[in-house]
């Protein structure tokens, strides 16, 4: 029997995790094409900071290399921009004519960067960090320039001032909100990383507005100046302020797209042929930018392209669990609180440590763990499974083995005689 074609467009971290676990589960059923946008076989873009930093290479950070597509029967189209899907031909075609017709086809294009829309947003010396090439460019401008501005200040930001910090530049993070990471971190947490980050160096402007980027006597990028008229010197600007799903090509195509590509529990689009997975999508709703409910996708897309028919994507639980310049930070759920919720919380500046729970009806809500992040796993899962907490209240913060022995019948109670 001849083999279905399968076609994936992007070849990131989310589209090839699906190709991995469709061919755990279906290694014959599908002759598979993949077209990537970068001239590189898939790498993991998390580790593009260490990079920066000096820290790791190109090589270090492929997950996939060339052999294990010709291992796997997979035709590698890199450096080929898919431009047009004609769902009626069932076709896709690059820039360059290249073009492979489909029974089934994965939209993987993930996100681009957002650009601010001030006056001076395409001067030499202005880049975004979104990929290798922005991370060879910001590279080489640190060999040759002294000054640099990040605008934005959560993750992506923070990761490109260290790198650019340890490459010796001089780095300001302007950021617009009252404090960093604050979709990560609430105000206590982002204080101690804010602190934390000043001792090596780094500089921060806090709800500072970019009005426009000024033109030096070269016609590259001199200054950032601010909604409030003031101004800082920049040799190079790195726009770091946030990412919106890619969903252009589906657009094009005529699929439906709402804050993302808009899919179905089994990542069908409206056009069944086609799946979707990744930060190009929009589930129930929500475009979800971490690796986690990405690779989740990727499963259910998988069981359902090999015919299994029992994955379902439901959704996430929004996490972080990561570690910024060195320290490890976890946060999930609503960890902000408000009305009607409790907040149980440890907090040691000597050692940088904060933890914060939020409980509500005996459930754990949200959490934010900086510094030390052990048992997040746990109290995710505890999220996740919307338990009822009350008998291991006073031991969330102190793990699991300690919750189990107060949970267990012979446990004293609070406020029970010895």
């Amino acid at each position: 029997m001849r083999k279905m074609k399968l076609v994936m467009v992007g070849n990131g971290m989310a589209g090839v995790r699906t190709l991995e676990e469709l061919l755990k589960l279906a290694p014959d059923l599908y002759e598979i094409a993949v077209f990537g946008a970068e001239p590189h076989p898939n790498y993991n873009r998390i580790l593009l900071s260490p990079v920066l930093a000096g820290e790791m290479t190109l090589k270090d950070i492929v997950l996939n290399d060339l052999d294990w597509y010709a291992r796997n029967g997979i035709r590698l189209h890199v450096g080929k921009q898919v431009v047009r899907v004609d769902r009626r031909a069932r076709r896709v075609t690059a820039a360059d004519g290249t073009s492979e017709v489909y029974d089934r086809l994965i939209l993987a294009t993930g996100s681009n960067p957002v650009i601010l829309p001030v006056p001076g947003k395409d001067l030499p010396g202005v880049l975004t960090y979104r990929d290798i090439a922005d991370t060879g460019a910001m590279i080489d401008a640190a060999r040759r320039y002294r000054r640099a501005v990040v605008i934005g200040g959560g993750l992506l930001g923070l990761e490109a001032a260290n790198g650019l910090k340890a490459r010796g530049m001089d780095v300001t993070v302007v950021h617009l909100m009252p404090w960093l990471m604050e979709r990560q971190l609430d105000r206590t947490a982002a204080g101690m990383l804010q602190k934390s980050l000043e001792d090596k160096g780094l500089r921060f402007l806090l709800q500072r507005k970019t009005s426009e980027l000024v033109a030096g006597e070269s016609g590259r990028v001199a200054a950032v100046r601010f909604s409030d008229g003031e101004s800082i010197a920049a040799d190079l600007v790195v726009m770091a302020a946030g990412i919106r799903p890619n969903a252009s090509l589906a657009e094009s195509a005529g699929l439906r797209v709402d804050r993302g590509i808009v899919v179905n529990d089994t990542m069908q689009t409206y056009d069944p042929r086609i799946y979707a997975v990744g930060e190009c999508v929009a589930h129930r709703g929500i475009a979800y930018g971490l690796v986690a409910p990405l690779f989740e996708m990727a499963k259910v897309c998988a069981d359902h392209l090999a015919r299994v028919g029992i994955g379902s994507y439901c959704g996430s639980v929004s996490s972080t669990r990561l570690k910024v310049t060195g320290i490890d930070v976890f946060s999930a759920g609503d960890f902000m609180g408000g009305e009607g919720s409790e907040e149980i919380v440890l907090q040691d500046p000597g050692v940088g440590v904060y933890k914060k729970l939020v409980v509500r009806d005996n459930r754990l809500v949200g959490g934010v763990l900086y510094g030390d992040s052990a048992g997040s796993n746990w109290l995710l899962d505890l999220m996740r499974e919307n338990r009822d907490v009350s008998a291991i209240r006073d031991a969330l913060l102190c793990g699991p083995e300690i919750a189990a022995l107060m949970a267990s019948p012979a446990a004293p109670r609070a406020g029970a005689a010895p």
